[in-house]
């Protein structure tokens, strides 16, 4: 492999963090990170494959936007990821995005199936997740394998600009500028996801955050939303953070 070790671990932990999360419990699901205009870091599939629980640097490839090996051996005994397109493309369209996630949360898809959007609900039990919400979480409404640019060009118009995308019966797709903020972001839609399973489920009704509650809801900054809760999750894996 030709450097980018500590990319390469920290894709690696993103993979770790979603399964010990409960949004990637099996073997399907992937991370990717920008590292130049042409070229990305991803998780891909190896001789050992076991699930993203057990995902290790190794793991994490080099590849270009067409999916093919970005520097020699990257993909020796690998192979990227069937979904590449739905990364590459949310890449090409937006500049400012430097990861994609994608995962296959149980409750996010039950909770799209019922017929409950991902709503402002919560205040200050995460207020990172509550803006997100506020801001609105789209559908793309094809549960379809999202392996060609049509297909991912189609999620892309139906996310609308926004970070992150819910796939009828298939997972989400979240973004961000750093791994951290994307896979924050999709930990944030399924926790409102189960709640709203939760609430309804018990009798309840959703109900969304008065607005002048959500103005009352503060930017704490990114030291705290993604280098506190980055190293809780890290912990959360027995890892240092």
């Amino acid at each position: 492999m030709s450097g980018y070790a500590d990319e390469r671990q920290l894709v690696s932990d993103a993979c770790r963090v979603l399964a010990a999360r409960g949004l990637a419990e099996g073997f399907l699901g992937h991370v990717s990170l920008r590292v130049d205009e042409n070229r990305l870091l991803v998780r891909c599939r190896g001789p050992r494959e076991r699930g993203l629980a057990w995902t290790t640097p190794e793991d994490i490839r080099l590849v270009d936007l067409d999916g093919a090996a970005a520097a020699p051996g990257e993909l020796d005994g690998w192979w990227a990821p069937k979904e590449l397109p739905l990364h590459t493309e949310v890449l090409r369209t937006d500049p400012a995005v430097t990861a994609v996630v994608h995962a296959h949360p149980p409750a996010v898809v039950a909770a799209d199936l019922a017929g409950l959007a991902i709503r402002p609900i919560i205040g200050a039990y995460d207020i990172p997740g509550a803006h997100l919400a506020a801001g609105g979480v789209p559908v793309y409404p094809r549960g379809v394998l999202v392996r060609n640019r049509t297909l991912a060009g189609e999620m892309v118009a139906a996310m609308a600009g926004r970070p992150v995308v819910l796939l009828r019966g298939h997972g989400l797709t979240s973004s961000g500028g750093s791994v951290q903020e994307a896979v924050l972001r999709a930990v944030s839609v399924d926790t409102i996801a189960r709640m709203a399973l939760s609430v309804v489920s018990a009798g309840g009704q959703l109900t969304d955050l008065p607005p002048e509650d959500l103005a009352e809801l503060p930017d704490i900054g990114p030291a705290f939303n993604e280098g506190v809760a980055w190293s809780h999750e890290l912990a959360r894996l027995g890892t240092p953070g």
